[in-house]
């Protein structure tokens, strides 16, 4: 079971990371670092996850607000020899708790239709397609999905 650790973007496990993950998505959609940089270009954040596999660093994610309301998470990254054991699932969980502490109902994120491993990963944790929130998305390939986050509930 991997350990889950909240921390920041100043983490150098999390610039390993999602230095790795721009890597796959250029390999993806045939495309260069440089332009999607603005877009995901993550500092200063206080609110990143990381999963640890003897104590080595093997999964990401982030959330940053988008509104009063709502969280985007972001930035979400599993090594490929670590995939399909649950450490998306845990990093997910543990975003979306977070975002609850700190008051907020919704989730919003933007994957890509390269992605369907990633799509498949948030329908089944009850995210929803919506409509496309990322104008810049000249490429046809984003795909946009939003889920309410329940208030824990206390148990009697």
């Amino acid at each position: 079971m991997p350990v889950v650790l909240r921390t920041n973007s100043d983490n150098p496990d999390f610039k390993k990371l999602t230095d790795e993950l721009d890597i796959e998505l250029c390999r993806i959609y045939s495309t260069n670092p440089e332009d999607y940089e603005e877009y995901n270009r993550i500092t200063g954040l206080s609110t990143v996850v990381l999963a640890y596999e003897n104590e080595e660093a093997v999964g990401c994610g982030c959330f940053k607000i988008f509104n009063d309301k709502a969280i985007e998470i972001k930035r979400m990254f599993i090594v490929e020899e670590q995939r399909g054991k649950g450490i998306a699932s845990s990093i997910l969980a543990e975003l979306e708790t977070w975002a609850k502490e700190l008051g907020y109902s919704k989730a919003v994120l933007e994957t890509g239709k390269g992605q369907p491993h990633a799509i498949s990963l948030y329908k089944k944790h009850g995210y929803q397609r919506t409509e496309n929130y990322n104008q810049s998305d000249v490429l046809d390939i984003s795909v946009c999905l939003e889920k309410v986050l329940q208030p824990a509930t206390k148990n009697a």
